[in-house]
C-alpha cells in the first residue's frame, strides 16, 4: 500500500509539474507570439511608473518590464503598459489582464499565498511613513492623535496606519480614498492633516506634485518594512523564473561592475561569473528557454540596478533618495544576487 501511495504521489507531482510547464511554456510562449509584455503600472508615481507628456512611461517599475522584454523578445520597447490603482492591481493580474505587476507593490505573505500569484523579488526596499504640512509644526508620528489622514484603500499602508495608532493608543480619522491623484488633490488642498504612503511614495509626491516641496515635512518614523517588487501569476514557472533571473542578473551586473557603457568590453572578461552572465559561458540561457543573450540584452536595455536606480530614483532626480538599504550587501545595503551559475 505504501508503494502504490508513493507512486500515485510521484505520479500526481509528475502531472503537476508537466501541467506547470505546459502552463508556463504557454504563458511565455503567448508572450513570443504577441510580440508584446503587458505590463501593469501605478496611475502614474514619478520615479517608479509614470508617463511623461508625449505618454512615454519612465520610472524604476518601468525599467523591469523593459528589461524581461527585452530577455524576452529582445526588445525593451515591446511592452503595453496598463496603469492599475491599488485596488485593481491584483484582480488585472490574476483576469489575465496583464503578464506581470510592477507597481510599487508590497510582497506579504497573505498576498504570496493567497491571490494566485508569486512575487518574483525585491526591486525596491521601502517603509511607510507621514507627511505633513510645515506650518503645522509636528516633528514626529507620536504627535499626531486625533489628526485626519489620506491613505489608499487595498493597501498594506491601510493596514499598517490602523495598527500603529491602535499601538501607540492614539486616534485618527481616516481620508480613505482610491485614486492616487485624489489623494493628492485631498492632501494639498487642506482635506487631510497627513498623507501616509510608502516613504518613496511620499518623496516623489512632495517633489512632483507640491507647490512647494518645501512646504511639507516628511516626520521621521519608519512604521512598516515595505519590499516591493514584481509579481505574476501562478501556474507559469517559467516567466516566473525568468521574471525572477532579470531581477538578479539587474543586480548581479551592478556586482560585478557590469554596465551599459562597458558591456561590449566586458564580454572579452576573463572573469567566468561575467562569462556565464553574458553568455560568454553557454548554459544559463538554455535553463530558462531564452537566448544565451539573455543577460546581456536587458543590461544593454536598461543598464544594471545602480543605473537603474540612479536613472530613476537616485540623488539627481527630482524624488533624489540615497541608495540607503537598496545599495549593494558589499557596499553596506542589502541588495544581493542570486549567483548566476
Amino acid at each position: 500500500m505504501r508503494i502504490k501511495t508513493l507512486l500515485a504521489a510521484s505520479a500526481a507531482v509528475s502531472a503537476f509539474a508537466m501541467i506547470g510547464t505546459a502552463a508556463a511554456q504557454d504563458l511565455t510562449q503567448t508572450i513570443q507570439e504577441r510580440d508584446e509584455l503587458n505590463c501593469g503600472v501605478s496611475t502614474g508615481l514619478a520615479g517608479f511608473s509614470n508617463p511623461d507628456s508625449e505618454g512615454n512611461w519612465t520610472g524604476l517599475d518601468v525599467d523591469v518590464c523593459k528589461a524581461v522584454a527585452a530577455a524576452v523578445l529582445g526588445d525593451d520597447d515591446a511592452v503595453s503598459y496598463t496603469p492599475l490603482t491599488a485596488q485593481q492591481r491584483f484582480t488585472a493580474l490574476q483576469a489575465g489582464e496583464v503578464d506581470i505587476l510592477s507597481r510599487n507593490t508590497t510582497w506579504t505573505l497573505t498576498r504570496d499565498t493567497s491571490l494566485g500569484l508569486h512575487f518574483a523579488g525585491v526591486t525596491f526596499y521601502d517603509g511607510q511613513g507621514f507627511m505633513v504640512p510645515a506650518d503645522i509644526e509636528v516633528d514626529s508620528a507620536l504627535d499626531l492623535d486625533g489628526a485626519s489622514v489620506c491613505v489608499q484603500p487595498g493597501t498594506t499602508t491601510e493596514l499598517n496606519l490602523a495598527d500603529y495608532f491602535r499601538a501607540n493608543d492614539m486616534e485618527f480619522e481616516p481620508v480613505v480614498i482610491e485614486q492616487l491623484e485624489e489623494v493628492n488633490a485631498a492632501y494639498f488642498s487642506g482635506r487631510c492633516d497627513v498623507y501616509t504612503t510608502d516613504r518613496s511614495g511620499l518623496a516623489s509626491i512632495r517633489a512632483t506634485v507640491a507647490d512647494n516641496p518645501s512646504d511639507h515635512v516628511i516626520l521621521p518614523e519608519t512604521i512598516s518594512k515595505e519590499p516591493l517588487g514584481p509579481a505574476v501569476r501562478q501556474g507559469n514557472d517559467q516567466f516566473l523564473n525568468i521574471v525572477k533571473w532579470v531581477v538578479f542578473a539587474l543586480v548581479e551586473a551592478e556586482e560585478l561592475g557590469v554596465n551599459s557603457e562597458n558591456l561590449d568590453e566586458m564580454m572579452d572578461s576573463e572573469n567566468p561569473g561575467i562569462q556565464r552572465l553574458l553568455g560568454v559561458s553557454p548554459g544559463m540561457g538554455e535553463h530558462l528557454g531564452l537566448d544565451e543573450s539573455w543577460a546581456y540584452d536587458v543590461i544593454a536595455a536598461v543598464g544594471n540596478y545602480g543605473e537603474i536606480f540612479d536613472r530613476n530614483v537616485g540623488p539627481d532626480t527630482a524624488v533624489g533618495l540615497d541608495r540607503g538599504v537598496n545599495d549593494l550587501w558589499t557596499n553596506g545595503g542589502i541588495m544581493y544576487a542570486m549567483p548566476v551559475r
